[in-house]
């Protein structure tokens, strides 16, 4: 297999603490760059940033300092995997935050004749959404309709063309003890390897 360039986006807004998708992403490094792919660690807790309170201000403000780094990561990458936490039913609000910033105009898409968001920027990349949950992955899943998860792939990553966009919904994360756990980590040290 050819190297990848992989970005790994750790959503979970807690930083004071490791929690399962801190766990989840270690080992998806581990496997990767164990298999020679290059790994770039985006942790959203650590980066103190503004949202975006206005349309003016997303299509026409300046990206914050503090988060070019992760932009050019994001640029750089061939592969994106995005860990976070289910909460509200969907992502933490941090993480939204951290998406609508990155992915502006001029860099997420661009305008092509009239249409203002008619090229994708960010074209020949794939991705992983990687949700830790409380509830079953199957009630998630099939009552739901993985609602959250399917608006992240369609209307952010579909929307600046990341494409295909896997996921891994890991469920019931209070009752996985350790050796659930320790099964959860392996597969994403496996994935890690494939850079899938």
């Amino acid at each position: 297999m050819t190297p990848q360039r992989i970005v790994l986006i750790q959503g979970h807004p807690d930083a004071s603490a490791p929690h399962l998708c801190h766990a989840l992403a270690q080992a998806y490094a581990q496997g990767a760059t164990g298999a020679g792919h290059a790994v770039r660690v985006v942790d959203v807790a650590a980066i103190d940033f503004a949202l975006l309170r206005s349309q003016h201000e997303w299509e026409l403000g300046l990206l914050p300092a503090r988060l070019k780094p992760a932009q050019e990561d994001i640029g750089w990458a061939q592969h994106i995997v995005l860990f976070f936490p289910l909460w509200l039913g969907d992502m933490p609000a941090l993480l939204k935050g951290f998406l609508e910033q990155v992915a502006r105009p001029g860099f997420a898409f661009t305008t092509e004749g009239s249409n203002p968001f008619g090229r994708k920027g960010l074209t020949g990349r794939s991705a992983r959404v990687v949700v830790t949950m409380g509830m079953p992955a199957l009630v998630y899943r099939w009552y739901f309709r993985a609602h959250s998860v399917k608006s992240l792939e369609r209307n952010i990553l579909g929307f600046v063309g990341i494409a295909p966009v896997h996921e891994t919904l890991v469920g019931s994360v209070e009752q996985l003890g350790d050796g659930g756990v320790a099964k959860w980590k392996a597969r994403m040290h496996a994935l890690g390897a494939k850079a899938a």
